[in-house]
């Protein structure tokens, strides 16, 4: 294989583009494109490229062959999606033979008038009905398979749960688990406590308690939140340190292109 290397100005100082023209094969004569961060990160695709550089630059008319922006070809994009919208709209439209009306809410502020007593209004509704809404029983199950990546599509280690934290339930792992009493912080403002009912082991259909997580029950001593705020401040210690080596390197890196220069 052919590799040409050069510098990219569409992004910031130090990048390279790399080009690999393949020389055998069906393929023969195409090429690959790469990309080289200024610390020597290879990249293979626009969507790589675009979460690690994050808010840094705008990517949306970057060209990720020939490495330079296209404001022009975004304007075709755009226009292209309108004239797609439009026409969709306008099919659908021709089928309907009602007069059109305007499906969008208006933005002024109109008067409304409500009505709490109607005499013709024989409509009963349970209150508390309405302010639960309907969850899917044994919906972790959904969250198997899934989990999360670095920036180079490389999978994060999960993190270990404390021993005194076990699964319960059909198809009970450690990552559902997780997932489940994440869900649960989010979503609720209650304390996670666990499955406290004995029977639920035997009959998880019958004597699940919807709104706790699939985990036995458990109990938070005040040794456990004293070792969780120790090793949060390891992590923290570990992130600083992490973070000042990682901006010497930058000043470092940049005093070395300054001197080359």
């Amino acid at each position: 294989m052919e590799r040409k290397k050069t510098d990219c100005p569409a992004l910031p100082p130090g990048w390279k583009k790399e080009e690999v023209i393949r020389k055998s094969g069906l393929s023969a004569g195409k090429s690959d494109i790469y990309y080289y961060s200024p610390s020597g990160k290879k990249f293979r695709s626009k969507p790589q490229l675009a979460r690690y550089l994050g808010n840094t630059i705008d990517l949306s008319s970057f060209d990720f062959r020939t490495g330079k922006m296209m404001p022009s070809k975004l304007q075709k994009n755009k226009q292209r999606l309108r004239n797609d919208a439009y026409s969709h709209t306008k099919g659908k439209s021709d089928l309907n033979t009602a007069l059109p009306i305007r499906q969008t809410a208006s933005i002024f502020k109109q008067p409304v008038t409500k009505v709490t007593n109607h005499p013709s209004n024989n409509v009963k509704s349970d209150p508390q009905r309405i302010s639960e809404q309907p969850r899917q029983l044994f919906w972790e199950k959904r969250l198997q398979g899934l989990s999360a990546s670095d920036v180079t599509e490389q999978s994060l280690k999960t993190m270990e749960l404390p021993i005194g934290l076990q699964g319960i339930g059909p198809g009970s792992t450690d990552e559902a688990l997780l997932s489940a009493i994440v869900s649960a912080l989010h979503n609720s403002s209650a304390p996670i406590t666990g499955q406290h009912s004995a029977a639920v082991e035997k009959n998880p259909a019958v004597w699940l308690n919807t709104s706790q997580p699939l985990c036995k029950g458990f109990t938070i001593t005040d040794d456990d939140i004293k070792k969780q705020e120790e090793r949060v401040q390891q992590v923290r210690r570990k992130l600083e340190d992490a973070l000042m080596a990682d901006i010497l390197a930058r000043a470092s890196e940049l005093t070395r292109e300054t001197d080359m220069n």
